[in-house]
């Protein structure tokens, strides 16, 4: 069972403005039980440290194939620095040699005293707007409950503003011990029928939609004073179909009435190309281009095909200018 003082964490994000309401300091945990295909931070995914290297720092001095203890380094012709992943166990020798961080170590770990401390350094930001605050996302931040339940308890003293960012598949013990402490909850909701989130993510969504459900059921009865937002990320020709989010839609309204405050739908994006070569991983929409406004458009009429309130639903995220057909 994970140390709840101790936590695994990729970085902080501060001045976030997309992870809930206000300007906002974002956690993000390392580990996911989830495999999204088209997933953006693919870093975030395994619950180890990870070493990447970022070539556009290095000044090929070598320091790190001297400090590797596992043999887990070389250089190519060219000057790459190569990563044997079977090798490499993340000690973080390299990225601690390395004179100008292009040896990066992914994940570190922290204390919830320390982390709770550096989080309160950001408290005049979060006063300077509406409901601004600290959110944990990931990776998935409920495989480290007992630590972010601890740590927004810490922030909630403080009167910060909880949100957690979470993909659902968890054990609802997790979301019982973090809920009394959050005051946002922010839930994917991918694709409404199970086996095409099998397909997608690696796993099913009867778990999600239960834990779902246990939220909606919370806030209901008073339980939490948590308020319930939805996130959809909208991918090309995985999620954007008509039965998937009109399906959400009739799913929210039948469910959850009267529980969630916004449903949001989020654009595709392909910024992250380099993570997964700097990671030695293949993405299958490394190609993809972003979505036109007239496809966002198309989805948006998709989802308004539901009974969801319409007043209630944003479509967010990046565009490209022109289409590509």
């Amino acid at each position: 069972m994970p140390d709840a003082d101790i936590a695994l964490i990729l970085h902080l994000q501060r001045l976030s403005t997309e992870d809930g309401p206000g300007i906002r300091t974002t956690v993000f945990f390392k580990g996911c039980p989830l495999h999204c295909t088209w997933c953006h931070n693919p870093e975030s995914i395994s619950a180890y440290p990870q070493t990447q290297w970022v070539e556009t720092h290095c000044i090929g001095c070598g320091r790190c194939l001297e400090a590797c203890p596992n043999g887990a380094l070389s250089q190519s012709a060219k000057g790459e620095i190569l990563i044997d992943r079977d090798r490499c166990r993340g000690c973080g020798e390299c990225a601690k040699t390395c004179p100008t961080n292009a040896m990066e170590l992914l994940g570190k770990r922290v204390t919830l005293g320390d982390l709770t401390a550096e989080l309160l350094k950001d408290q005049a930001y979060f006063s300077q707007s509406d409901r601004g605050g600290v959110t944990a996302s990931g990776g998935e931040p409920t495989l480290q409950a007992g630590f972010v339940a601890k740590l927004f308890f810490n922030l909630h003293s403080h009167g910060v503003h909880t949100a957690l960012d979470t993909c659902g598949v968890c054990r609802p013990e997790a979301l019982e011990r973090i809920l009394p402490h959050t005051d946002l909850v922010l839930f994917d909701l991918k694709l409404i029928d199970d086996e095409a989130h099998r397909r997608a993510t690696g796993q099913g969504n009867q778990l999600i939609l239960q834990n779902l459900l246990l939220i909606a059921d919370r806030i209901r009865t008073g339980k939490t004073a948590a308020r319930l937002w939805i996130r959809t990320p909208l991918i090309p020709e995985v999620t954007t179909g008509q039965a998937n989010l009109s399906g959400i839609s009739t799913f929210i309204h039948q469910n959850l009435a009267g529980q969630v405050e916004r449903w949001e739908c989020c654009a595709f994006n392909n910024l992250c190309r380099d993570k997964y070569r700097r990671l030695g991983l293949h993405w299958e929409f490394a190609q993809t281009p972003l979505m036109t406004q007239t496809i966002l458009d198309e989805c948006r009429a998709f989802a308004q095909d539901g009974p969801f309130d319409p007043q209630r639903l944003l479509i967010t995220g990046p565009t490209r200018a022109k289409s590509l057909y």
